[in-house]
């Protein structure tokens, strides 16, 4: 993620990793809450049992057959309600489990609390995201992208050059979720024009988006992850690249095959001149129209908080609409006797509000145009609120460290210990639904053991990136999973298997581990320092 768009949940690692969990619990809660005496509080906590083994598997299970009964019974489809259902059942287990311990109703009303306060930013970026593809919709920004990318882009390298761009321009902004949003919108969109697949294009953008997160000063979670590991952040991005550069290698290697040797013939300009034709009928198609995507790199690149940009942007696009796009302004709002100014105000409201809509007569085109809107955004929401409620749960009543206790104590040999901080990353963002826990625990947890070993910090901070940060879009109920699916219009599971820089970047982490290659040791006398 980034300072931009990645600030969503910035700060989330300080307020909920396992510091902040030793004295939110133990602390002082009740009284900050208002729901009684504090020093009651405390005894009502001394009280409470720490979990057992069989509390943890009974959440597990439970998340495991939940999750799996309702990908089995819907499909991909259970994405739109399904799934979001069966984490709110399986956050009610785990509140059930925390009572039955002899916590008081009132902690655990305030965890919950303390989980959607920690997306609030989360929450205005979608539908800041939402607003946005439907006013550069109705203003012809998106649609000005894929009508001069057709022109430029070919099938054969195709894949590849959308993982290459979105790389560029991610590591540019350090934005992986504004990078999806603008640039790799318009991707998947002539990826469907063109005749090649959106799976594989959506996988190409998120590898690009990703490499350029990983390799940004200006991405949070880059920043995040070398302070919780107390490391330079340039010495942090210095080690990445061993990993992401040899990973994006391979992903590229693998987009160009795919291109070139499964993809489709390649496709002349006549294939697409039915859709070029629609756009150019629908929208005047200037150079004028990618203001909007101008402004938006400006701002990001200024450190302009990721709402505040994305809503400037979508604002600004929707008022360049109204000069530069009247006949669809018009068409838009159907009230043919509508003052100018009153139906430009009324076309960029609604597309804010409900995204916009075009019946072209081609059904790609149509799929093009008609989304975006704040409304678009609330299934993403309801599956983040019952991901991240049900996340903070298990970390902060103690479930979490009952599942990755006995793993680090179980870590015997260094590459044993980089698969152990792999799989509790990778499990992290599987169970708690939510990147930040899944790089800042293992961040924390595993630092005084990297010391203890004689393994230099940015070991961990480039295996902590590459594990937490990177895989966090493989899993659909992953605040960045569900986030990719939404804005791209793919569902995960989807474009899972061709998330190439995303699987091999974490495999990369761990052969590394084993192998010895690039692996820092650090000098005898600091062997003890990071413990805490």
């Amino acid at each position: 993620m980034s300072v931009v768009a990645g600030g969503r949940f910035a700060g989330a690692g300080e307020r909920r990793g396992p510091a902040y969990r030793e004295t939110a619990i133990t602390a002082g809660r009740a009284m900050s809450d208002g729901t009684g005496d504090g020093g009651a509080q405390d005894a009502g906590r001394a009280a409470a049992r720490p979990p057992s083994l069989a509390d943890l598997v009974v959440v597990l299970v439970a998340l495991v057959v939940l999750i799996a009964g309702s990908l089995a019974l819907f499909g991909l489809d259970a994405l739109n309600g399904p799934i979001q259902v069966a984490l709110v059942l399986c956050a009610m287990v785990a509140m059930l489990v925390v009572l039955k311990n002899g916590h008081r109703w009132e902690e655990v009303e305030a965890s919950g609390r303390r989980a959607l306060s920690s997306i609030t930013s989360a929450v205005f970026i979608l539908l800041a995201v939402g607003a946005l593809i439907g006013t550069w919709n109705l203003s012809g920004t998106i649609p000005t992208l894929v009508y001069y990318g057709i022109q430029v882009l070919s099938p054969g390298w195709y894949y590849a050059a959308a993982a290459l761009i979105c790389g560029v321009v991610a590591m540019s902004i350090g934005s992986s979720w504004t990078t999806a949003a603008t640039v790799g919108v318009g991707l998947v969109g002539i990826a469907t024009m063109l005749g090649v697949s959106a799976p594989i294009t959506a996988g190409a953008v998120i590898s690009g988006a990703y490499l350029g997160d990983k390799l940004s000063p200006l991405s949070e979670t880059t920043v995040l992850t070398a302070q919780m590991v107390r490391v330079n952040v340039y010495e942090h991005i210095k080690r990445q690249a061993w990993t992401s550069l040899p990973a994006f290698v391979i992903a590229f290697v693998l987009f160009l095959l795919i291109g070139w040797v499964w993809g489709p013939a390649a496709t002349d300009l006549g294939d697409t001149g039915s859709e070029l034709t629609a756009l150019g009928d629908i929208y005047w198609i200037t150079p004028l129209n990618l203001l909007p995507l101008v402004l938006l790199v400006v701002l990001s690149a200024r450190k302009v908080p990721a709402t505040l940009a994305l809503m400037a942007a979508a604002i600004f696009a929707g008022i360049l609409g109204i000069f530069t796009q009247p006949p669809v302004i018009r068409a838009f709002v159907g009230e043919p006797g509508l003052n100018s100014v009153v139906a430009g105000i009324k076309a960029v409201w609604r597309a804010m509000a409900n995204g916009f809509e075009k019946s072209s007569g081609l059904a790609d085109v149509d799929r093009l145009l008609s989304r975006g809107g704040m409304d678009s955004m609330l299934p993403t929401l309801w599956l983040i609120i019952g991901a991240v409620t049900f996340g903070t749960l298990l970390e902060e009543f103690g479930l979490l460290d009952r599942l990755i206790d006995p793993m680090v104590r179980a870590a015997k040999g260094t590459g044993r210990l980089f698969a152990t901080v792999f799989a509790s990353a990778f499990g992290l963002n599987v169970i708690a639904g939510d990147q930040y826990i899944a790089l800042v625990l293992p961040a924390r947890v595993f630092r005084a053991e990297f010391a203890r070993r004689g393994l230099a910090p940015t070991n961990l901070s480039r295996l902590t990136a590459d594990s937490g940060t990177v895989t966090s879009p493989l899993v659909p109920w992953n605040s960045c999973g569900a986030f990719m699916g939404a804005v791209l219009g793919v569902p995960t599971l989807a474009y899972l298997p061709f998330c190439f820089f995303n699987i091999a970047s974490p495999l990369l982490s761990v052969i590394y581990g084993f192998t010895g290659f690039t692996v820092e040791r650090l000098p005898a006398g600091d062997r003890e320092e990071g413990e805490e």
